[in-house]
């Protein structure tokens, strides 16, 4: 299939990089036109660059409402409308110097930093998602995660933004429904996705990343970590008129994991 979300103007944050990045490139390949949207400014404007007119730039701290404010203006401005919103910024905390983010050691300071961009990010994107789609309609995709499912020990700020988030995609998608917004809400939950935000996990390079991702592909039902396309596709469903019946639910992208875990995940 092609242009399968031809003419539609989506916004995706945390865009620069990773599965972000992934989800832009495919949405400019299926036809629609990308605002990308990030704190890292040369590198967004890189991935606009590269996907040519169909995509431009716009820099966002998701924590920040005025930066909202900021950009629902340029969309309204620029574009008249927007029909695909991707929460997808999102941040663990290892790579931020917060200290330890196990429940017993955490500070509330990296607590409330990590929620602040990954749960305040998602509420403000969905706030202002549905000012602006709310005469059209259009599809809100939130980035929640297996971790949202279960708990992870040597994270918890990351793991309890991510249960939130899931939680909150239904919210948002039964209030849009009780408006009668023609607004959808959906969540996707990836798992041991090969991504950047792996690197401190696994290293940057040479045997002992491979040998990593190896060890954790093991504990994979699949027997390999997921590639960024692979949450791409899922996103790419939910923001065409494919899945125009599908509201307030979640789709897990994780190689099965899910589907047999019965332990505890191991220390990060």
């Amino acid at each position: 299939m092609v242009d399968r979300v031809k003419g539609k103007i989506a916004l995706v944050t945390g865009a620069a990089q990773g599965i972000g990045k992934t989800i832009c490139e495919l949405l400019v390949q299926e036809g629609a036109i990308v605002i990308i949207t990030d704190i890292l400014k040369r590198e967004g404007e890189k991935v606009a660059k590269d996907l040519g007119p169909s995509a431009c730039f716009y820099p966002l701290d998701v924590s920040r409402e005025e930066e909202w404010q900021a950009i629902t203006q340029f969309v309204k401005s620029q574009f008249g409308k927007l029909d695909i919103l991707v929460n997808n910024a999102g941040i663990m905390g290892s790579a931020t110097h917060l200290g330890p983010l196990d429940p017993e050691n955490s500070s509330l300071e990296s607590w409330h930093h990590i929620h602040a961009v990954n749960l305040n990010g998602t509420f403000l994107g969905c706030k202002y998602g549905i000012a602006l789609m709310k005469g059209g309609g259009g599809s809100i995709i939130n980035m929640s995660s297996r971790s949202g499912v279960v708990g992870i020990p040597s994270a918890a700020a990351y793991a309890s933004s991510k249960a939130a988030i899931r939680n909150h995609t239904k919210t948002v998608a039964l209030y849009c429904a009780q408006k009668r917004y023609n607004i959808r809400c959906n969540a996707v939950l990836p798992a041991a996705i090969l991504t950047p935000l792996w690197n401190d996990i696994l290293g940057e390079h040479g045997e002992g990343r491979q040998r990593a991702i190896s060890d954790l592909a093991e504990g994979i039902p699949l027997k390999r970590m997921g590639d960024p396309k692979d949450v791409a596709y899922a996103v790419l469903y939910l923001a065409s008129d494919e899945s125009g019946y599908v509201t307030g639910t979640d789709i897990t992208i994780d190689g099965g994991i899910l589907a047999g875990s019965a332990a505890s995940p191991k220390s990060q």
